[in-house]
């Protein structure tokens, strides 16, 4: 147990166990930002679980020096819900990828997203079946030949933040791997929401799908395929940060801001409090290698909105029930008909 008047650092979040990922990796990148954010939160270690299900990423629980509960495929978000409710007191982590949360765990993602018990969800995307030996996922691009899809996935994939908004996700932010210390930022980010927070992170796999999102991360190309997010900043991007992007009614236009006729004062100004305008940005999922007149990919946090929580009405929704002399177990399981059978 952590002293209490002790700041922890990252290294009294790091357990015994070597991670077991390939080198390469982006979970080992994902790994140290997790334990730096704790640390910068003053969490103990006592105070933490994470929960997982199945795949690379569901490893992680091994790795912290944390509770921790390495599960079944598709059901990291189940156990995760049940936790928080019974268990309000912990932090609670929910570790997945596009496979375990989107593909059979998809139905437990959407109404976790939806009931916003107070639980931080990190999605490792890397689009593709990493642990199994790289079958394509639901968010693997169209043309991809894997062991699963010898002349190309023909699926249109996944747009996991658009269904996460439609699903009424209250925080929904997008990271890049390679990004640490945004990446850090926007965990903590995560960690001070109160509800359902989900950061996908666009995570690369050197061995089954190394370069996934090269064009986002290349050094030489990511300022002109990829657009931050910041509080109340105009949208820009760009290598000499000559572009920005406009809305016509609801229509994003990219702008050069070379052009005398636009000035940043035209720019859509980012408010992560405006759902209409976050499930515009979720749109923006063009894939700059095969449309030229792309739109950049956001990074950050698209929207947040304080909305209650699962436990806190279950909580309110218990005391009410016990304020009244109602809601003893043999009440609650006899409801409030029965019929005799002779």
């Amino acid at each position: 147990m952590s002293d209490t008047n002790t700041q922890l650092t990252a290294k009294d979040f790091t357990s015994s166990q070597e991670p077991k990922w390939c080198p390469g990796c982006g979970d080992h990148a994902v790994l140290q930002q997790l334990k730096n954010a704790m640390a910068d939160l003053n969490l103990k270690t006592e105070e933490v679980v994470f929960v997982s299900g199945i795949g690379c990423s569901s490893r992680l629980p091994y790795y912290v020096a944390t509770y921790g509960v390495h599960g079944i495929h598709g059901r990291a978000m189940a156990m995760g819900s049940g936790l928080k409710a019974a268990r309000p007191d912990l932090s609670v982590w929910v570790a997945t990828g596009d496979g375990d949360a989107l593909s059979i765990g998809g139905n437990h993602y959407i109404h976790t997203i939806r009931r916003n018990l107070d639980m931080n969800i990190i999605l490792f995307n890397n689009e593709i079946y990493g642990l199994t030996k790289g079958q394509y996922s639901p968010t693997s691009k169209v043309g991809l030949k894997t062991v699963t899809s010898p002349n190309g996935v023909v699926d249109y994939p996944m747009n996991t933040l658009a269904l996460t908004l439609g699903s009424g996700g209250t925080f929904v932010a997008r990271v890049l791997d390679r990004d640490g210390k945004f990446m850090r930022e926007v965990f903590k980010r995560s960690a001070q929401h109160r509800g359902t927070s989900v950061v996908e992170i666009y995570q690369n796999c050197p061995i089954y799908n190394d370069g996934a999102f090269s064009v986002f991360t290349d050094r030489e190309r990511k300022a002109d395929t990829i657009v931050y997010l910041e509080q109340g900043k105009p949208l820009v991007f760009g290598k000499e940060s000559n572009k920005g992007i406009m809305l016509d009614g609801f229509t994003p236009l990219v702008v050069d801001l070379g052009d005398s006729s636009v000035s940043k004062d035209d720019l859509w100004v980012h408010d992560e409090n405006d759902k209409l305008k976050a499930n515009i940005l979720a749109d923006f999922f063009d894939d700059p290698d095969t449309k030229e007149d792309y739109l950049p990919r956001p990074i950050g946090i698209f929207y947040v909105e304080d909305r209650f929580t699962y436990e806190d009405a279950l909580d309110d929704q218990i005391a009410q029930l016990q304020s009244a002399g109602e809601g003893t177990l043999e009440e609650l399981l006899s409801g409030p008909s029965t019929w005799t059978i002779n």
